[in-house]
């Protein structure tokens, strides 16, 4: 019996594969933050970080796509009235973000124990910087999403006390203070510029971030009632021009025609503040690339092998881009519907930034006139209609990464990119009282949007008409602050950003109610779709923030409590 007992223990006792041991990884500190690094992109279409199903699907920009409303848990995001605790999709992505978290405290744990035994005093002190970044941006997108969470830091991962650790114990402006923290610490200890490998954050990211933050809660705590023009911090407004300022003053700028910036081959362009890479399988000899899971959906219909039709260009986003005398038609502009036909050209004219931003029928896609968008290329045109998105895809030409039924794209995900930051910029200084610095970066955008026609779209050429703005539109707060918001739409349009400008600014309930109440009469060649928004209805005091999800609430009973409205 006792020699069958020692058998039996041998054979049990067998190393696990694929599992590294827990003091050799804390003993490769630089190795820990490279998982840090890399859990930046270990998304998937139920959990993407770029947040398009809710910055994109939550506002008027966009339209779910795929094969109808049950296609995926993201109907309920471009409704609001639906929305509830349970969709896995919310679920997902608390716990994929917490995941990146525990990479970043592990990280932190391992720089503590053997940062500068192995790297060095100097590195040691930059991979410091780098993870309280990558922490940092963890927790805003959790606190972007869902409001109340948990802080779980350094020391909450070594005493393992996850299970002791509220979701109320800091008030909203507390826990931005802490994510401010982190970024504080990021730009203290990282350099201007970091050469030893792509994609690393520095000094200017870390600045970004920071203004971010700081033009987050400088218009309240998020709350249409107490959120607007009424609740303005012109202390953190100050701090956006600040760190702002330190964007300016680097090598970062705009790029010189804005259809590059959506291309794989300008993706590390100067225009790329900070961005999460990608690869083709081609360029890092794996089997299926570091691609961009969170788009996977998002491919054309027809044009690509798995093109999946999700995230579609509303109508009124369509409309937003008409211009009168080259100037953006603020009041009118939805009054009816329009679109550009090929061939077919009249007085109504475009901003060109229509073209590089919506794919539509008889137009070349992404460019190439061998692949020519058609009326087929919309796999449910009654339910969500004709045009398809076109920035977080590239060229059909370049080829594609994909596995049988998926398909994915080596498109980097900008975190900032310098436009992004100066509209941040300008927001803050026309709040401020400096209109005429204001001006002078949305006239900067609108001269690169303008030259933004012959290399790219010159087929599209008679159908535009851009204008900068005149100094007349920068003399008082209020044009001037309608021109900023227009052109952060136009600019920043499918790009994730729409429903947390319009949630900062305290007008999301206005804009959204309005939205459904004219979308669901769309229509495009006399065949209507979104007739689903009868249903969509955005209640303010509740929908700000999307809810705590059930399976984190009950994970221990009593632990977190629920956000306001929902139950």
């Amino acid at each position: 019996m006792a020699f069958a007992m020692a058998s039996c223990n041998d054979f049990i006792d067998v190393p696990p594969t694929g599992v590294i041991d827990g003091e050799l990884a804390y003993s490769q500190p630089d190795k820990m933050v490279n998982a840090a690094y890399a859990s930046l992109g270990d998304c998937w279409f139920e959990y993407p970080f770029n947040l398009w199903p809710y910055g994109d699907l939550g506002s008027d920009d966009c339209l779910k796509g795929g094969g109808g409303t049950t296609d995926t848990g993201y109907h309920p995001m471009e409704i609001w009235s639906t929305l509830t605790s349970t969709p896995g999709e919310l679920d997902q992505l608390w716990y994929r973000l917490y995941c990146n978290i525990s990479r970043c405290n592990r990280a932190l744990t391992a720089l503590e124990q053997y940062g500068e035994e192995k790297l060095g005093k100097e590195i040691a002190a930059q991979r410091v910087g780098e993870v309280h970044f990558l922490r940092g941006h963890s927790y805003f997108k959790l606190l972007t999403m869902f409001r109340q969470i948990p802080w779980i830091d350094k020391a909450v991962f070594e005493n393992s006390t996850h299970e002791q650790v509220r979701n109320n114990e800091f008030t909203y402006e507390e826990l931005f203070g802490k994510v401010i923290n982190e970024f504080e610490l990021a730009y203290e200890a990282l350099p201007m510029e970091v050469t030893d490998g792509g994609g690393r954050a520095n000094k200017v990211a870390a600045a970004a971030y920071l203004a971010k933050c700081y033009l987050t809660i400088a218009w309240g705590d998020g709350y249409e009632e107490s959120n607007g023009l009424g609740f303005i911090k012109p202390e953190y407004m100050e701090k956006v021009v600040e760190y702002t300022d330190v964007v300016t003053k680097s090598r970062y700028g705009y790029l010189e025609d804005f259809g590059d910036i959506f291309l794989p081959e300008y993706k590390n362009s100067k225009e790329s503040v900070f961005a999460v890479q990608t690869s083709q399988y081609t360029e890092d000899n794996t089997r299926f690339g570091r691609a961009n899971w969170s788009n996977t959906l998002n491919g054309c219909w027809g044009m690509w092998s798995c093109g999946w039709d999700f995230h579609k260009p509303s109508q009124n986003l369509v409309n937003a881009y008409k211009t009168e005398n080259g100037l953006p038609m603020f009041d009118d502009y939805n009054e009816s519907n329009a679109y550009p036909v090929s061939g077919e050209v009249n007085s109504q004219k475009w901003d060109p930034r229509l073209f590089h931003t919506v794919g539509m029928p008889t137009f070349p896609y992404k460019y190439e006139a061998e692949y020519m968008m058609t009326k087929g290329n919309s796999r449910t045109p009654n339910t969500y209609g004709y045009y398809t998105s076109l920035k977080d895809v590239p060229q059909r030409s370049g080829g594609e990464t994909f596995e049988g039924s998926w398909q994915a794209f080596a498109m980097n995900d900008y975190v900032f990119r310098f436009t992004d930051v100066m509209l941040m910029r300008a927001e803050a200084l026309i709040e401020l009282g400096r209109l005429p610095e204001a001006g002078e970066i949305i006239n900067d955008i609108r001269r690169r949007a303008a030259n933004s026609i012959d290399k790219h779209i010159s087929y599209a050429k008679d159908f535009c008409e851009i204008a900068l703005y005149p100094d007349s539109y920068f003399s008082t707060k209020e044009t001037a602050r309608e021109c900023l918001r227009w052109e952060r739409r136009l600019e920043m349009a499918m790009e994730s950003s729409r429903y947390f400008d319009l949630r900062r600014w305290g007008i999301a309930s206005k804009v959204l109610n309005a939205y459904f109440a004219t979308e669901q009469h769309a229509s495009y060649d006399g065949i209507q779709y979104g007739q689903y928004y009868k249903d969509a209805h955005y209640t303010a005091g509740k929908n700000e923030f999307y809810p705590i999800p059930y399976n984190q609430l009950f994970y221990v009973p009593g632990l977190y409590v629920q956000n306001k409205g929902y139950n």
